[in-house]
């Protein structure tokens, strides 16, 4: 049996049949420096209270599944040192281990649908890297996308990746990708990028009725709904393209390979953007809370 642990916050929540958004924790414990990382989830999780849902910040700790985090347990985690980076291969080990991690994307879909938890809302999703032709290098967020029936709100996939193969891929596997307000496909730090995106759906309810009836159809699997950042918190394109190849050279240079090259390329162009990259980061998160809040909202009135 799964030791499932709901915060006070979110079992209130669902007593009360309230619209819920879960939130991976590596942005706590891998994706900035205390007390940053803690100040931004606790922002996060206000815009979607004040967007009208409820956040369910997602962790495994000591061997519990945790669906929603007391402030004291957020404080703790964005504190904790050598705490796991937890995806679908290594969750339920964790688990049975007794051990601490923070969830990605792929382990909060699997957590939140275990705790019936149909949207959330995260940065970027992972996929395709560059040169995956030879390294096959490819997220375990594409597949969970593929079976897990969670909507997922985030601005595109990671510009660092091989975003046309990711949508390749996302096509082959099934998940519908939808666009929202606009029928470009975002570029994470940017709003806009060259591709098209497969669907375009401009109002929370119509993103919501597509996820309840693919549910009524029986399709496995979530959506990917790319939500752009707001222009005005935006790096364009044209300038962070070069950055991003320039941090990739750099990469290559120094032999970065594995799970090492995301964290190594998310740094560096943190540094060669002067730190804009992040506030960008932090500004497309609150973006997508807001709008995953209005999506969860939506459900609950479809369901009622």
């Amino acid at each position: 049996m799964i030791d499932l642990v709901l915060s006070s916050e979110v079992r209130a929540a669902k007593d009360a049949g309230h619209a819920i958004v879960a939130l991976e924790s590596t942005i706590i414990t891998h994706g900035m420096p205390y007390p940053q990382n803690v100040e931004v989830a606790a922002q996060v999780e206000q815009d979607i209270r004040d967007a009208g849902a409820t956040p369910a910040t997602i962790a495994v700790i000591n061997g519990k599944l945790h669906v929603g985090l007391e402030a004291d347990q957020l404080q703790s985690l964005g504190q904790a040192k050598g705490v796991a980076k937890l995806s679908r291969a290594d969750m339920a080990a964790c688990l049975a281990t007794g051990g601490t991690g923070a969830t990605t994307v792929a382990a909060t879909m699997i957590a939140a649908q275990y705790a019936a938890i149909e949207v959330f809302a995260t940065g970027g999703i992972g996929g395709v890297h560059k040169g995956a032709e030879t390294t096959f290098d490819i997220s375990a967020d594409l597949h969970e996308l593929a079976q897990t029936r969670v909507t997922v709100v985030a601005a595109g996939a990671k510009a660092i990746l091989d975003v046309p193969k990711t949508l390749e891929v996302l096509e082959t596997l099934g998940v519908p990708v939808i666009a929202y307000g606009q029928d470009a496909f975002p570029a994470f730090w940017s709003a806009q990028s060259p591709l098209s995106a497969p669907l375009r759906m401009d109002d929370a309810a119509q993103i919501a009725q597509a996820h309840a009836t693919r549910s009524a159809l029986g399709l496995p699997g979530g959506q990917l709904v790319a939500n752009p950042i707001p222009a005005g918190d935006q790096i364009p394109a044209e300038e962070l393209t070069p950055i991003i190849e320039a941090a990739q050279a750099d990469a290559d240079t120094h032999g970065i390979t594995g799970k090492g090259v995301t964290p190594y390329l998310l740094q560096r162009i943190f540094e060669l953007t002067e730190g804009r990259s992040l506030t960008a980061n932090i500004a497309l998160v609150r973006n997508n809370a807001r709008l995953a809040a209005s999506i969860a909202q939506e459900l609950i009135k479809i369901s009622s």
